[in-house]
């Protein structure tokens, strides 16, 4: 299959240094390494979208590019649907290879892995659902898009997406050199294969069991404070919208945790970022220590037993991660990181307004 993850590949997490560390000192030395970083990854995006689109036909140019201000920038969706931009089926073997490349630009190897087995992962619930008698659907692998908008260059203001059924990947770069990586979306059907040559295959289970880890580690009392539903809602609540604002603030914070349990909760939040490109995850997570780790709350809905619903939500100052395993008895999971002020790189657009003449 296209894109697909190598077989018997693990995918793991590092603990991250307990945030009992110093702030500032740890934000001199992540924002010392996004000095270096954060040109590696934009300047990487634009040689890589310009080969993409160079070797495409004037036709599938066309199909996969759009100006920068249109709104299909923002019209993101996580659900199977008719979908603008440059499918994968549509690719020769050689473009191809070039929209793999595009998509490693943005992402770690764990998060390439991650996207290319959600992918394949079409093939499997494809076979289920006609093994149920339901076929209503096209379950494909090659049905993800690639979409550019505006011009990939090293100095201007442009963006691109790679999104299909459980996948939206969305980077805004803004003047060559700053970049934007939300809203970004993970899911999988099934969360966890039961049969077949792939059995035991749970591609999200980091999510899941890093976010149960965290519970479980949780007091009596501080569980009860951390609970906010005894049945998980069917869906992320902030579903695709283009903007979202803060949800409720109801769980525990990251100050009423015990030092061991700050660890899980920011050793959970790096299961988020450490998909994204090393610049891309460092910024995320000076983002949330400049906005003050302690307001970080941790909330749980639904049952802590593995394969009975549940939902969970990382909230801070700047950010949301939304986590869902509900559907399809608890075997279907939605997750999502978005940024309140920095959605389709918003914040950094209007900075680039406010300092540069037009």
């Amino acid at each position: 299959m296209v894109l697909r993850a190598p077989q018997g590949v693990k995918l793991q997490f590092r603990a991250m240094t307990s945030p009992r560390v110093v702030v500032s000192a740890a934000l001199i030395a992540v924002l010392a390494g996004l000095a270096v970083a954060a040109e590696r990854s934009s300047s990487a995006m634009a040689p890589a979208a310009q080969r993409f689109l160079g070797g495409l036909t004037a036709g599938q140019r066309q199909t996969a590019t759009f100006a920068f201000d249109a709104t299909e920038r923002m019209n993101w969706h996580y659900i199977p649907r008719e979908r603008k931009g440059l499918p994968i089926k549509a690719m020769t073997p050689p473009q191809r290879s070039l929209a793999r490349e595009l998509l490693k630009t943005g992402l770690s190897q764990r998060g390439y892995l991650t996207a290319s087995a959600i992918m394949d992962l079409e093939t499997i619930l494809g076979d289920l659902e006609r093994r149920g008698g339901n076929s209503t659907i096209v379950r494909d692998p090659e049905l993800y898009f690639f979409s550019v908008f505006g011009r990939p260059s090293a100095h201007d203001t442009w963006g691109w997406r790679v999104e299909g059924h459980h996948l939206s990947l969305n980077f805004t770069i803004v003047n060559g050199t700053l970049t934007a990586s939300t809203p970004t979306f993970f899911g999988t059907n099934p969360a966890e294969v039961k049969d077949g040559p792939q059995k035991g295959l749970r591609i999200l289970r980091q999510e899941e069991e890093a976010g149960r880890a965290l519970l479980l580690a949780l007091d009596a009392d501080q569980r009860k404070t951390a609970t906010i539903e005894g049945v998980a809602p069917k869906e992320i609540i902030t579903e695709n919208k283009a903007k979202v604002d803060p949800l409720a603030p109801v769980g525990i914070a990251s100050a009423a945790l015990t030092p061991k349990q700050r660890d899980l909760l920011m050793s959970l939040i790096e299961v988020y970022t450490s998909q994204m490109a090393a610049d891309l995850a460092a910024d995320r997570t000076a983002r949330l220590r400049t906005a003050g780790v302690e307001k970080i709350a941790f909330a749980w809905a639904g049952e802590a037993e593995h394969g009975r619903p549940h939902y969970y939500r990382i909230q801070g100052p700047t950010f949301l991660v939304e986590y869902d395993n509900t559907q399809n008895d608890a075997n279907h999971i939605h997750s999502v990181w978005r940024d309140f002020d920095g959605d389709f790189g918003r914040d950094l657009l209007r900075e680039h307004v406010k300092s540069t003449p037009h």
